[in-house]
């Protein structure tokens, strides 16, 4: 049985790569060998790819059996019920301003301790609304998580966002809300394969999504439309495919562990636990991931890291060892118990 700590594991070692190399390109740290792309413009491929890994990766491991079904004639075909329909629409949503967070003029730690700080925030909330028991170490790792989004303001209590930025992180937390609430009731459940079944129906919609939507937007006028028309002119301009290989192949592997996250991530969400356990062992994972690709940059680019954002990944180092070392304490002390009482 996989636990929730190893698929902790996989979003973390996905989440390095695709966090460097979405800042690495995004800013222009690869000039001149690939130029410099606005989020929106990457966000064509990088979905793209994404797509085909989930098709690839459900169909190659048979998860996609796990799904609803409905007859098309003489064929069968997973579909997603309305709650996994929603939550893979939120998921959609969490997808493209995951990668645009990466985009704005901000480090890769401040993005993500305000991305997870206010899902953090969010994960008690939902928890109590479901009427979800939360066992003491939870709530302290919570404390210890939100300790960590509070230390880099301390630095600067004056911290303004971009207006850009602030809706892309709001509509971020809004979505985490939407589908942490559908987990919660509909994935969490004691109904055997529930977590596999909601799993494989929240992918089936996720990117297929997200992609039909920025698909449809790229017509808008004025410079967002135009630069998700961009990014797809990319895909079909064969003739200049030598000169942008590097570049394609780049928003590809940005792309493929994009969906690394997604999966991985996903199952952590989906463990029986309440949400005040899973969600910081999800958070934790992201955050350490960050500062491990901001670091890797910083040393590649001769770059220094913010101390007060180093503070705050300090705290979820301590979340991190609270969530994993109490629940092992306590079912010792519960095995000690049944053989004292025996």
């Amino acid at each position: 049985m996989w636990s929730i700590w190893t698929f902790a594991f996989g979003y973390f070692a996905a989440y390095v790569p695709y966090a460097a190399m979405t800042k690495a390109i995004s800013s222009g740290m690869l000039e001149p060998a690939i130029p410099r792309m606005s989020g929106t413009a990457m966000l064509p491929l990088t979905i793209a790819t994404s797509t085909l890994g989930m098709v690839l990766f459900l169909g190659l491991s048979g998860l996609w059996r796990h799904a609803r079904r409905f007859q098309l004639g003489p064929w069968s075909l997973p579909r997603p019920s309305l709650p996994t329909l929603l939550s893979g629409l939120g998921t959609a949503a969490i997808i493209a301003t995951t990668t645009l967070a990466y985009t704005f003029d901000m480090s890769i730690v401040f993005a993500q301790l305000l991305m997870r700080g206010g899902v953090l925030i969010v994960a008690p909330v939902v928890d109590l609304m479901g009427q979800r028991k939360v066992r003491w170490f939870s709530w302290v790792g919570f404390g210890f998580s939100v300790l960590a989004v509070i230390i880099p303001f301390l630095k600067d209590a004056q911290i303004s966002l971009p207006a850009m930025a602030a809706l892309n992180f709001f509509l971020y937390i809004m979505a985490y809300f939407v589908r942490l609430r559908l987990m919660t009731r509909f994935g969490k459940s004691s109904e055997d394969n529930a977590q596999v079944r909601y799993f494989v129906e929240e992918q089936l919609v996720a990117t297929p999504a997200i992609l039909l939507v920025i698909a449809g937007l790229s017509f808008l006028p004025g410079q967002f439309g135009q630069e998700l028309s961009g990014g797809f002119a990319m895909m079909g301009q064969w003739d200049t495919l030598a000169v942008q290989a590097p570049t394609l192949l780049l928003l590809a592997a940005i792309g493929v562990c994009s969906q690394g996250t997604g999966i991985f991530g996903g199952m952590v969400l989906l463990d029986k636990s309440e949400n005040t356990y899973a969600v910081p062992v999800n958070r934790a994972s992201s955050v350490l991931a960050g500062v491990i690709a901001a670091g890797g940059l910083a040393y590649v680019y001769g770059n220094s890291m913010d101390l007060y954002e180093l503070g705050g990944a300090a705290a979820i180092m301590a979340a991190i060892v609270v969530l994993s070392l109490a629940p092992m304490i306590e079912k010792r002390r519960a095995a000690a118990a049944l053989l004292r009482a025996g």
